[in-house]
């Protein structure tokens, strides 16, 4: 533990709050999971978070429970997904004390989503539709913003009586706070709009009437929006007059919001280097006294982000890294960050399941929410088990069933672990897909799991196994056109592990992800910048706050190649690729000038071209590769 704390000065040092002390500085921020919509679901809530309590969090942020109603937009779980009633906060006691048996504090968040209702368009400050509805919002009346005020505070209330040790009020990411916050969507002229004291009394109206309705020892954080992301948001001279005033009204930790959720720029996938909003906490730090929680893309234990003079924050937020690794604070306090399966931001288990409105899980750790459904435990009868590909799949097989006491021997036909994401992990923006074969290999020679590397096996090299499992994963396909044995033709295996070099014009065929991501390979430039300056200069972020809502005018990077991009079908190219990230995916591209063509016959290559016909129009792409 000495080692540790060296380690981690700041990050596991405990911070006094009001009467609470948290055992160290870190939060597990709030996210959906959709389990309080299954049958048994706050049961499973409840083993869900109480692991993460046991693995040494400090505090938990609840999911958003709507405030009233029609809080969440129309919806057909609002019985179980709203905290309205005391027969509701009843049914949430089966949390709290799950997570105060192993140590942990819990908050509950309460949420009201405005105009993001998407089937109706909801209420909000002014009757403007959100890019995210086709319906209108309507504006609230100054008699029906009082009630919701009333409604924030019962819900408070009823927190308090299920025995959460505080709340969280939503005040960020575009939600209804927000939405009276920001010129953009705030056109009132009457008590509630105009002048920016107008637009924040309703977030303060709200902490005040939820203080007086809890009491002083009651934790309330305020989720305050640092960074809008989007044209007339809040001007950052804004955001500190707010924060001052929320401090006086009587919250007691702010918590960091980055970005409404429908600004068009990536906040917490994968390409968006690690921590890179933190700059905003540190400098919102200077304007209060109150502890401030950093967040957004923060996966691993680094103590800069935490405490004390020259730090980002008094407390760290992460959420899906607790998805990945419900140890990790363990981890880390053992000196064993190592061992921390990192959250690889890639949200295709956890963000596009929950817009999906399935329970959510973790590509990384698929145990994550179905706890109550797979046990650990040792099995009854060890067994000698074969797995046959070290993909991802097979590495998450062979580990599991060496940790439940089988003898497994994992067969690899290439000279590393890793499949398709060995390969993935060297496409710029995916570099911590690096981070899960470094996990997975620290796992396999601490769990015995006997690793047999460049070997391609056959029926006999399997007997005497009681168990074979598969997990052989792909094998590039080759398209049957004429010429497609020419020399300028390469698989993008060739290209991404550098056996062959791409010329100055490339024609991709096939627009998936792979095609995306072979894409990206060609298109980025090496320019001297700093991850963070590359990537705030390409999106439009303005960390000196000039602007609105913290933008400037994009740098949109100059590509070393033109590069057409390919697909037969003809719907929009990208279109199936997933939800949350793809449209970050297609931006990239368009900004570095990429050429999507869908419609696309393939009729021959030659030394001259590729001959394709495009929606029956013949076209010739003169390209190198």
């Amino acid at each position: 533990m000495t080692h540790a704390l060296s380690a981690y000065p700041h990050l596991l040092a405990p911070l006094q709050v009001g009467s609470l002390t948290l055992k160290n500085r870190i939060l597990m921020g709030s996210m959906h999971t959709g389990l309080e919509d299954l049958p048994g679901g706050f049961e499973r809530l409840a083993v869900f978070y109480a692991e993460r309590a046991r693995g040494g969090v400090a505090l938990i942020v609840t999911g958003g429970f709507g405030v009233n109603a029609s809080a969440l937009g129309v919806s057909d779980h609002a019985e179980h997904s709203t905290l309205c009633t005391e027969a509701q906060a009843v049914r949430h006691r089966v949390v709290t004390g799950a997570v105060h048996r192993e140590g942990g504090l819990i908050a509950l968040q309460m949420l009201h989503v405005g105009r993001y209702d998407y089937a109706s368009g909801g209420v909000s400050a002014s009757a403007l539709r959100s890019p995210l509805s086709p319906h209108p919002a309507r504006a609230l009346s100054h008699d029906e913003i009082g009630q919701i005020i009333d409604d924030y505070a019962r819900c408070a209330r009823l927190a308090r009586l299920a025995g959460y040790d505080g709340v969280e009020i939503m005040g960020s990411e575009g939600y209804l706070i927000n939405q009276f916050l920001a010129p953009q969507t705030n056109h009132r002229s009457d008590h509630w709009g105009g002048s920016a004291e107008a637009r924040r009394r309703l977030a303060l109206a709200v902490v005040q009437r939820v203080r007086e309705a809890t009491g002083a020892d009651f934790l309330i954080i305020f989720r305050i929006s640092l960074l809008d992301c989007v044209e007339q948001g809040s001007s950052w001279d804004e955001i500190t007059a707010l924060a001052q005033a929320l401090e006086e009204a009587g919250v007691s930790l702010l918590n960091t919001g980055i970005g409404w959720h429908e600004a068009r720029i990536p906040t917490i996938a994968t390409l968006v280097p690690r921590a890179a909003f933190s700059w905003a906490t540190r400098r919102l730090r200077e304007a209060v006294t109150l502890p401030v929680i950093t967040s957004n893309r923060i996966n691993w234990p680094v103590g800069a982000y935490g405490g004390g003079g020259g730090g980002y924050a008094d407390m760290v937020s992460m959420a899906r890294p607790f998805l990945a690794d419900a140890d990790f604070v363990r981890k880390a306090a053992e000196g064993r960050a190592l061992d921390i399966n990192t959250c690889i931001a890639c949200n295709q288990a956890c963000l596009d399941q929950a817009f999906a409105q399935q329970a959510v899980s973790c590509l990384v750790n698929p145990r994550a929410c179905r706890e109550t459904e797979w046990p650990t435990g040792s099995a009854r009868q060890p067994l000698r088990v074969a797995v046959v590909g070290a993909g991802p799949a097979g590495l998450s097989c062979a580990t599991e069933a060496a940790a439940r006491g089988h003898a497994v021997t994992l067969f690899e036909g290439a000279s590393q672990i890793g499949g398709q994401f060995e390969l993935a992990r060297r496409i710029p923006g995916k570099e911590e897909f690096d981070e899960t074969l470094r996990y997975f290999g620290r796992l396999l020679a601490q769990r015995g799991v006997t690793l047999r590397l460049g070997e391609r096996v056959a029926p006999d090299d399997l007997a005497g196994f009681d168990h074979v499992v598969l997990a052989t994963g792909i094998v590039p396909r080759q398209r049957p056109i004429p010429g497609i044995e020419s020399d300028k033709v390469a698989s993008y295996l060739d290209i991404i592990e550098g056996r062959k070099a791409a010329g100055r014009s490339v024609a991709i065929i096939g627009a998936g992800g792979i095609g995306f991501d072979v894409g990206e390979f060609l298109t980025h430039a090496a320019d001297g910048k700093t991850e963070a300056e590359r990537f705030n200069d390409e999106w439009g972020i303005d960390p000196e706050y000039a602007a609105r809502g913290g933008l400037k005018a994009p740098v949109d990077e100059v590509a070393p190649r033109q590069v057409y991009l390919l697909q037969r079908k003809s719907s929009k190219v990208g279109d199936g690729l997933a939800k949350t990230t793809g449209w970050i995916r297609r931006t990239l591209l368009k900004k570095r000038g990429v050429q999507m063509i869908a419609g696309v016959t393939y009729e021959r290559i030659d030394d001259a071209a590729q001959h394709i016909t495009v929606n029956g129009e013949a076209k010739t792409q003169a390209v190198d590769t």
